[in-house]
């Protein structure tokens, strides 16, 4: 493998990229007319406008990324996350192109893209699932006896989707009939497919999630655990690695039960298995992604791995060079992602200019970015600067690293959720980790953040008028 495609922008082009030309592997870069003067673009070896600014005018524009990475003798294509990463048409169309596709193969994207047929793959391995109905359901009147049989609450979700849409809690009887509607209407605009299944809602749910990586050789490894329970909006917005509350011996449970989804589907690469864990710490398959998760840097932090490398040599057809007996976790990561939105205002995408962007450095913070200052935040794609993740020897210290590093890291121009960071690893509730999936919902208030901003701003001016008194001083002492 010589040279390898990134069919992908941002923070996470640059991120493959690293480890490619670590590995002396030439990479190629794709970008839309928007993107032209962006960093992924300056790091790649060669780069290819695929089109204009709206994603399915370049981005998701499969065969003419096929035809580029054909036309400049590409080996591979690795695709990310988001855009085409777990669109199967695109894995087969990538292989059938005699091109490599560094991620699993059709079969097993296509099985664990639908939420039921992933629930119907790890049935017969005896992995715990949330009570529910294993078939998709359009039809109202039967969906509503479901609902009566499985017990409210419910949750209704998307058969075909994924980061919160189609996704409704129904509380009671009286409010399911609309709340289904909207399921529907909000699955078919977001996938095309309205189909959607009930399950049980478990009331105070943690996220936890598990690294998985198989080779072609038959080996499967799990590398630990993510805590991915402080959400906005059904979408993750803080990480960390490992989970606060796990024991030794339901992290090695969980880790087993992700091992055996992935056996489940023949899979290949590195894939994420996400439980919900409840309150008593009974776990529940949630789904499986089958690509590279935004949060994967947590994970090489305390397993000392490249995920990535790894990515590339089993796409090689190389076996994984290690057993689970060699991974140990050392340490603890966390993670924040540096979304432009405005967490004051129900964290609404902050477009604008970046007058000001200077990221945090030290021992202990990695900050994998997509942007530089004096660039515009493009309207057209997912608001995500960067992500901001500081590693320490115990979940304190990679705590205290993260507020430095949040003081540290200055934009102007946009709002960013970095207060909304400082919020969440200030709280006594995630100190103490003591939290579940409802954080936003129980602790969060927009007034809180604007208090807190207000006070911090009136002991800096008070430092400020200090400082210059002080100085004033000096300047009045007489030469002697």
């Amino acid at each position: 493998m010589k040279k390898i495609l990134v069919a992908n922008r941002g923070e996470i082009a640059i991120r493959v990229m690293k480890t490619a030309k670590k590995m002396g592997i030439q990479t190629v870069a794709v970008y839309s007319t928007i993107d032209r003067n962006s960093p992924h673009v300056k790091f790649a070896d060669q780069a290819v406008c695929i089109g204009e600014a709206p994603s399915n005018q370049s981005y998701l524009l499969s065969s003419k990324i096929i035809e580029v990475a054909k036309s400049l003798n590409v080996d591979a294509i690795h695709p990310g996350y988001g855009f085409l990463s777990e669109n199967a048409d695109f894995a087969e169309e990538v292989e059938k192109n005699n091109l490599i596709f560094i991620g699993p193969k059709s079969k097993a994207i296509r099985v664990m893209g639908s939420k039921l047929a992933a629930k119907e793959a790890v049935m017969h391995y005896n992995i715990p699932m949330v009570p529910g109905v294993d078939h998709a359901i359009i039809d109202i009147e039967e969906a509503k006896k479901t609902a009566n049989a499985v017990g409210f609450p419910i949750l209704i979700k998307a058969s075909a989707g994924g980061g919160g849409k189609g996704m409704r809690v129904v509380e009671k009887e009286a409010d399911f009939e609309a709340q289904m509607n909207r399921a529907i209407s909000e699955a078919t605009a977001a996938f095309g497919d309205g189909s959607v299944f009930i399950e049980k809602y478990v009331a105070s749910p943690r996220h936890i999630e598990i690294q998985v990586m198989a080779d072609s050789h038959g080996n499967i490894l799990y590398f630990f655990e993510r805590e991915c329970s402080v959400q906005r909006r059904h979408q993750k917005v803080v990480e960390e690695a490992p989970s606060a509350v796990l024991t030794p011996e339901l992290r090695k449970k969980m880790g087993e039960a992700a091992v055996m989804v992935a056996k489940a589907c023949d899979y290949l690469g590195a894939g994420t298995v996400e439980f919900l864990l409840d309150e008593n710490h009974n776990f529940y398959f949630l789904e499986m992604n089958t690509r590279l998760q935004v949060e994967h840097p947590v994970t090489e932090l305390i397993s000392g791995v490249d995920l990535v490398e790894l990515q590339i040599k089993v796409a090689r057809g190389e076996a994984l060079p290690m057993k689970q007996e060699d991974l140990f976790i050392h340490g603890h990561a966390l993670e924040l992602r540096v979304y432009a939105e405005d967490p004051m205002n129900d964290f609404l995408p902050s477009v604008g200019h970046l007058d000001v962007y200077q990221l945090p450095t030290g021992e202990g913070v990695r900050v994998d970015n997509g942007f530089e200052q004096g660039m515009d935040i493009p309207i057209y794609y997912d608001p995500m600067l960067s992500k901001l993740i500081t590693y320490g020897k115990t979940r304190e210290e990679a705590i205290e690293l993260m507020l430095k590093a949040i003081d540290d890291y200055k934009v102007e121009g946009v709002q960013t959720t970095l207060p909304f960071g400082k919020f969440v690893f200030e709280h006594e509730a995630f100190r103490s980790g003591n939290f579940d999936t409802h954080f936003v919902k129980k602790y969060y208030d927009a007034e809180i953040l604007q208090n807190q901003r207000k006070t911090e701003a009136e002991i800096a001016a008070m430092v400020a008028l200090k400082q210059y008194f002080e100085d004033q001083k000096i300047v009045r002492l007489p030469i002697q």
